[in-house]
């Protein structure tokens, strides 16, 4: 039973848009008296804090995987202390089934979330989430912003479609970027798509401290703040660079004006060779001019600059705080996003671009700093990695696989392919498409094979702008990828 003050503070926080979580483990958690409150506090000092930060729609145009225009300097700083991943994959790419997947460590055909509405803890009520095994472990856990799915910009300031058992606090900020919707400009007004899915972006004169992304910034250290003698698993969601792309018009003009972005260079024909299931929009580039898609990836590049500066700020305090020795820190982003390869925007493709996602980790004691990993993981592979690196029991059944050999050597012998998948249609007429993905090839198959199939080599092509699939001397390589096909569904190879 909650005492007076626990109630009184509990309200507070609620309107602030904070909520504390109470449960019977974290209410039984009382602090040890006398000599073994001195020796609790000395084990703690040995853990390992978590600082997990998720960004949403952010796809691998970063400094430090080599992108040529985007300004990072804060990413690029995280992944100097650490290790980067230039080939890590989503499960699912679309928010809600990628973020399921990762905190529940299952494949989106174990979990059955394949959509924003669905909450896993009705389709696996059961289930001990990634945030769950620490809280259990003594952690205390929270989340600032966008962790589980909620939608953006709609729900921005809710929980959304949170998991109340993953948490002992959660905080909800909200920016101004929100009461500047109305003046965005809208690439998609005209066919009155939701703000969360049109391409849209305001160049405001906010300053920084002022958006939705800052205030996550700022309400992650304050929790660092209060929380750094005792172990913590604690995560901070920034919300750009997804749509719409509202942030201060500094950020826009740290790039080029719209005439001078490049876009790009596709073949006249590129689709010829392509599934239909394959394109989710069938009108390459929405039908927009190249100046409307210059612009749009303008904003899209000045977004995931403000999103990086709110990083700085968190990286900065964790310094401060004497943090950084016992503070495993992942980057993460949920799923990739297209800015018009193939014709394509955003996600919801099986393509390289939508698929492969952006993976920082830098772990305390790991012997690799600064290096790139070539080997190809998945974001499965989180939640059995940060179990492993802190010494904690992981659920069974886990689907990934602890990437810890690869934090000390970046190169070491790794076979394991990775699996993206996604739905097509609607009720009855819904089918799959599985795609698998090695250092070499991609192989993907709509509907078991019916809607099509594409295979990629990735040595010779690795724009995915020739489909090998029904070319018979390639023919072993389909046979080989359609042999761990399978193991995307949970089924052995």
């Amino acid at each position: 039973m909650l005492t007076r003050r626990e109630f009184v503070r509990m309200g507070c926080l609620a309107a602030a848009g904070r909520f504390v979580l109470p449960s019977g483990a974290a209410l039984a958690r009382a602090a040890p008296a006398g000599a073994a409150a001195a020796a609790a506090g000395a084990a703690d000092k040995k853990k390992y804090n978590v600082l997990f930060i998720a960004v949403d729609d952010l796809n691998n145009a970063l400094g430090c995987f080599g992108h040529p225009v985007v300004k990072s300097p804060h990413t690029d700083r995280l992944a100097a202390r650490g290790v980067a991943f230039e080939h890590c994959y989503c499960q699912f790419p679309l928010c809600s089934p990628s973020r399921t997947s990762l905190f529940t460590g299952l494949r989106p055909d174990r979990t059955r979330v394949y959509d924003l509405k669905t909450h896993f803890r009705d389709t696996i009520p059961d289930v001990v989430t990634l945030p769950q095994v620490f809280r259990r472990n003594g952690y205390f856990a929270a989340r600032v912003g966008k962790l589980y799915h909620y939608g953006v910009p709609s729900d921005i300031g809710t929980s959304g479609l949170d998991d109340a058992k993953s948490w002992d606090e959660v905080v909800n900020p909200r920016g101004r970027d929100k009461d500047e919707e109305g003046k965005v400009t809208n690439l998609h007004a005209a066919v009155s798509k939701g703000l969360g899915a049109a391409l849209a972006w305001y160049e405001s004169e906010g300053a920084d401290d002022e958006y939705t992304d800052a205030k996550v910034a700022a309400e992650t250290i304050r929790l660092m703040e209060a929380h750094k003698d005792k172990p913590f698993f604690l995560g901070c969601g920034f919300y750009r660079p997804h749509v719409p792309w509202i942030v201060p018009k500094k950020y826009f003009d740290l790039y080029p004006a719209p005439e001078r972005i490049e876009l790009p260079k596709d073949p006249p024909d590129d689709r010829s060779d392509i599934p239909a299931a394959a394109l989710p929009v069938k009108q390459p580039n929405y039908g927009f001019s190249d100046l409307d898609c210059r612009k749009a990836t303008r904003a899209y590049f000045a977004s995931i600059s403000y999103m990086d500066a709110q990083l700085g700020r968190v990286l900065d305090a964790l310094d401060r705080l004497g943090l950084a020795d016992r503070t495993i820190v992942v980057f993460w982003g949920d799923n990739g996003y297209h800015l018009g390869e193939h014709g394509l925007w955003q996600k919801m493709s099986l393509f390289e671009e939508s698929a492969r996602v952006p993976l920082i980790i830098a772990a305390p004691g790991a012997k690799a700093r600064g290096r790139i990993s070539p080997r190809i993981v998945e974001t499965l592979d989180l939640y059995p990695t940060l179990t492993d690196l802190c010494g904690l029991a992981p659920p069974d059944g886990l689907a990934g696989a602890s990437l810890r050999p690869l934090l000390d050597d970046p190169a070491a012998a790794w076979n394991r392919p990775a699996y993206t998948q996604l739905r097509r249609g609607a009720a009855q007429n819904a089918f799959m498409g599985y795609s698998v993905r090695t250092e070499r090839w991609r192989y993907t198959e709509y509907d078991g094979g019916k809607q099509g199939a594409e295979l990629y080599d990735h040595q010779r092509d690795p724009r995915e702008l020739t489909n090998l699939a029904n070319e018979p001397r390639y023919a072993d390589a389909v046979a080989e990828m359609k042999r761990l096909l399978p193991a995307a569904r949970g089924s052995p190879a």
